[in-house]
Parts: C-alpha cells; structure tokens; sequence
C-alpha cells in the first residue's frame, strides 16, 4: 500500500509539473517569431561551426597528405574557414539578442502578473504568509526563470542539435568507429538517471533554506528598532547565523553534488578521446581510414561531449528552475478569500450617506474560534462611534468586517442597507477610508504619498487638503516642501506628522465612512492635540469610527461603543457610561490610575 500510494504521489506530482509547464509556456506565445528566428540563427551557426573540421580534413586529405600543394586550393579552405568563423559568430551574436529580449519579456510580464496577483489576496493570506517568502517569490524565483530562457533553453536547442549534428556526421565519416562511441550513450544515461532524484531534492532543500533566511532578514529589518531598543542585536545575531549556517550547508550539498555530476562527463570525454584515438590510430595504420577523418573525427568527439557537459551543467538552473516555477504558480493558484460578487452592484459613491450596520454578525480567524459573537451595532449617517476595550477584544476585528479585509461567517454588514459583498471591493476602499495607528508612507514625494500616486488627483487638491488638516506648515519647512521625497516608511518623520499626511489623503479621497485605528494611541500630548483637531476637520460629515486606547480621543464620540470577548457590553456617552459604573468606568479609572483594571 504504502508503494501504490507513494506511486500515485508521484503520478500526481508529474501531472502537477507538466501542467505548470504548459502554463508557464503560454507565455512564450507573443514570442513564438522570435523563438523561430533563434531557431534558425542556432541552426546557422552550428553549421558554420561543424563545417570547420571538414574542412581541415579535406585541406589534409586531398591535399597535403597526397603531396599536391594546390596552393590555390589551400587558400581557399582557408577563406572558406573564416566566413565560417566570422558567420558563427554573427548567427551566435543574433541567436543570444534575440533570445534575451523574449526571454526577459516573458519574465517581466510574469513579474507583472505575479506581482498584480498578490496585491489583490486577501488579508488573511498576508496573515500566514512571510513577506520575505513573497520577495523571494517576485525576485529571486523570477531571477531562476529567467537563467531559464537565457540559459536552459537556449543549451538545450543549440547543444541538442549540435549532438544530432554530430552524430549525422561523424556516421558519415566512419560507421565502425561512431558506433564504438555510442556506446557510451547508455551510461551518460545511467549516470544521468541516477543523478536526478537527489539533485533535485539538494536544490530544493537549498531554495528553501534560502527563502528562510530572507524572510528571517526582512523580518529583522523591519524589527531593527525593537531589537536594538531591547539589545537583542546578539541573540538575532546568533539566530541568523543559524539559519545562515543551514543555507551555507544546502548549498555546498548542491555544489558538491553538481560538481561530482559534471565532472563525471569529464572523465568520459578524456576516455573517449584516448578510445577514438587508439582505434582510430589503428585504422590509419591499417590504411582502413584516412588521416585526415580520424583528425576530424577526434575534433567532432570532443565537440560531441562539450554539449553534453554544457547541459549538465545548466541541470542545477533547470532543477531550480522546477522549484521556482512550482513555488510562483502555487502562488499563482492562491485565489484570494474575499471576492467581488459574479455581479456587483454599481453604486454612485456621491449618493452614499454612510449609515453602517452590523447585523448580528459572527467571525473568526480560524475554524473552531470565534472572535466576534453575535455581534449587533447600527451607527447613523454622520455619527461619530467611539469603540474601547482591552487588547483581545475584537475591535479591530469589528473595523476589519467593514472593510471587508474578512468576510463575516454568519450576519451581514451593510452600509446604506447595501450588503458590502455586494459592492465592489475597490467602489468600497473609495467609500471607507482607513487611518491605522503607524500611516504607511512610501519612497517618493508629499505629493505622491497623500495621493498614493493618483495621477487624476492634482497638486492643486492635495495642497487644498493638507492646508486643511494644518499640515501645510510642516511640509513648508522642509527644504523642498511638497516635492521633499521620503525614504521608506517615512523615516525622518514624526509620528505625528505622518498622521497629518494620512489624513489630507483622506480629505483628497473623500471616503463618506472614515475609520481611525488607534490613530494616537503613540503620540505626546501637543501632537495629539494636533491630531485631534485635524479629526475634528475630517470627520465633519462623515460617518467616523475611532479606535482608541486613549479615551481621551473618544470622550467627545457622539456615541462609544465598549467592547469585552467579542461583545459590546456597553454603549452611550461618555458621561452616560460613567453614570452606569460598569466596564467603561473601570476603563476610565484605569486610565487615570486611579484603580488596577478588573479591581472593585
């Protein structure tokens, strides 16, 4: 049993590989007149390049062994030689251009897709996914495809007709000695067969360990600030190294293995050489054959094995190549969670008033737990919902449901008595405009950053919106205001006045619901002073959402919503909640340090 069943793994594996292929080669479609034109330029060059030894075979055997100096002759082999030289490398020049061009478009259309792809997953799947693996997936993975149709392809096109060229020929030269050659035929196959499982399981092994050892440094970089403030350079020090040590030792595997592979063909050709050299010399001897055929006969065996060493030698890329091209289409087959429906409702976004509810909704991350539990809220057009509670219970969760990051499993949640999975999911990132506690700003200018590259959004509207949440003056100050160009997530910012950028891009985008998730929750108190003006300025007439941990940010909240295990336990005012001495009043008095949370 456990043979059949390893069988038919085996079975599915190979349907699984063959499929990817054809995908992978549906690519090349657009391509197919420039593979044609390689095609024919590799042609061309191998005749020009097999020509040359016939050549000095006839200048040995029609002339020089018989004694006739033709010097006439003579010159023109040698003419004949260096067109066939300068022709072989013009075809060869030709082949690899235009190889390179189909080849990297095919990979940078694949980069595209791939790319395009993963931007549109849902939100669980970066959940489980490291984003160091995804890097690999879109740089180095494609890199592997690419030495494909640069280097794979073209060894095995070129030195695959090189060896039947070589074989037609050298049968025509001597029949007797070309079949004592291909004897070694079925060992380069033995050798070949024994080989492949186990390189393929080293280069495997090697990716992996690989994509573990980026994903631990992206991981580490994004960190660097917590490791540093806690001195855990040492101990992520000394992880690295291990994982570094793992990858150092699957790649000297590899090597190891695909030099021992190579270097086998290498010992065969010498053989073989010495082999057509002892018969051959024996033939002439015997006058059987003439010098000038064992010369050129030698000069085909030696060009017969440098192919076969070239192919083998491109077996670790195409190992590699299988793993790559495996890893990018199963990510290529992750259909994300969250989808639009077959036929979404086609709303005017200008007609929305913003009124949410959450109707009896239930949720959870995994199968088997529930986060949010039969969960109720209706919030009016306008309304300014204020949502605390401790860390674990659900807000987030609940800010998530609206903007459909997950769906819910039970209920529904609806805007203007919409359900959301009705509408568009990019019509519905338009309605809602999410502020998260650290505004991810990316490499290029203000500009660029408050209107996320929207080229239909003009300066004129973005300085209107910064001027109106009060970032103006800060953006004045930098040497080249709104043209200063960020480096990555805005380093060289505060936090406050990425908040204020993230906020003029939700004036720019006007979204008629607007969520802030713990949007002050790491400011001092001067900024957030700031901060709470300009949510002054962009909540006006908006449906809001504000999480906070602060509940200074939420006292003013036309209503707050307090939340414990996936619940809302309480909701009304500020001073309604304390009047109530429930939950909330323990939260408040908490957050003044007047009494431990959970006392009295």
């Amino acid at each position: 049993m456990p043979s059949r069943r390893r069988g038919a793994s085996t079975m599915k594996d190979s349907k699984r590989s063959s499929s990817v292929f054809r995908s992978l080669f549906s690519y090349t479609r657009p391509h197919l007149w420039t593979f044609l034109l390689v095609f024919c330029c590799t042609l061309l060059a191998i005749a020009a390049d097999l020509a040359q030894p016939y050549l000095v075979k006839i200048a040995i055997d029609d002339n020089i062994r018989i004694g006739k100096n033709d010097y006439h002759s003579l010159l023109m082999i040698c003419i004949v030689y260096l067109a066939m030289s300068i022709g072989s490398f013009v075809f060869t020049y030709l082949q690899n251009n235009l190889l390179q061009f189909a080849g990297q478009s095919i990979i940078a259309r694949i980069r595209k897709d791939l790319f395009t792809h993963i931007s549109k997953l849902s939100m669980s799947f970066f959940d489980r996914m490291p984003s160091g693996s995804l890097i690999t997936n879109v740089s180095s993975d494609t890199e592997t495809l690419n030495q494909f149709f640069s280097q794979v392809l073209l060894s095995v096109v070129r030195d695959g007709l090189t060896l039947i060229s070589i074989i037609v020929i050298m049968f025509q030269l001597d029949v007797r000695l070309t079949l004592y050659c291909l004897i070694l035929l079925p060992i380069i196959a033995l050798i070949a067969i024994s080989f492949r499982s186990y390189m393929r399981k080293t280069y495997q092994n090697s990716r992996t360990a690989l994509s573990r050892l980026i994903a631990f440094a992206a991981e580490n970089l994004a960190g660097m600030s917590l490791i540093q403030s806690f001195h855990q350079e040492k101990e992520q020090q000394n992880r690295f190294t291990d994982r570094n040590q793992v990858y150092f030792r699957a790649n000297l595997r590899e090597i190891r293995t695909n030099v021992f592979f190579n270097r086998s063909f290498d010992m065969l050709s010498s053989l073989s050489v010495a082999f057509v050299a002892w018969l051959g010399g024996i033939a002439v001897f015997d006058k059987a054959i003439e010098f000038g055929v064992l010369y050129a006969f030698i000069t085909y065996i030696r060009q017969f094995f440098q192919p076969i060493s070239t192919i083998t030698q491109q077996w670790n890329t195409l190992q590699s190549t299988i793993v790559s091209v495996n890893r990018i289409w199963n990510l290529f087959s992750v259909q994300p969670e969250v989808e639009d429906a077959e036929e979404p409702r086609n709303v005017e976004l200008s007609r929305m008033r913003g009124k949410v509810d959450f109707n009896r909704i239930q949720f959870g991350y995994a199968e088997g737990s529930t986060v949010l539990h039969d969960l109720d809220l209706h919030i009016e057009p306008g309304e300014m919902i204020g949502i605390v509670g401790t860390t674990g219970a659900g807000k987030s969760s609940l800010i998530s449901m609206l903007c459909r990051f997950y769906d819910v499993r039970k209920g529904s949640v609806t805007i203007d008595g919409i359900d959301i999975r009705e509408l568009p999911q990019q019509r519905l990132h338009r309605l809602v405009g999410l502020v998260q506690q650290e505004p991810y700003l990316y490499s290029g200018s203000i500009v660029d950053n408050v209107r996320m590259f929207d080229e239909t959004i003009s300066r004129e509207q973005v300085i209107r919106a910064c001027k109106f949440v009060g970032a103006d003056a800060l953006i004045g100050r930098m040497k080249d205001g709104y043209d200063t160009q960020l480096s990555e997530r805005g380093s060289g910012l505060s936090a406050g006045e990425k908040q204020l950028i993230s906020f003029a891009r939700i004036i720019v985008f006007q979204p008629k619901i607007l969520i802030l998730d713990e949007a002050t929750a790491n400011l001092d108190s001067y900024t957030e002073q700031l901060i709470q003006r300009a949510l002054h300025v962009v909540s006006e007439n908006r449906t809001t959402l504000v999480i906070a941990h602060r509940l200074s940010t939420v006292m003013q909240a036309d209503r707050i919503i307090v939340m414990s295990g996936g619940r809302i336990v309480e909701q009304g005012t500020h001073s309604q909640l304390l009047e109530q001495q429930g939950y909330y009043e323990q939260l408040y008095r908490h957050s003044r340090g007047l009494v431990e949370l959970g006392a009295g």
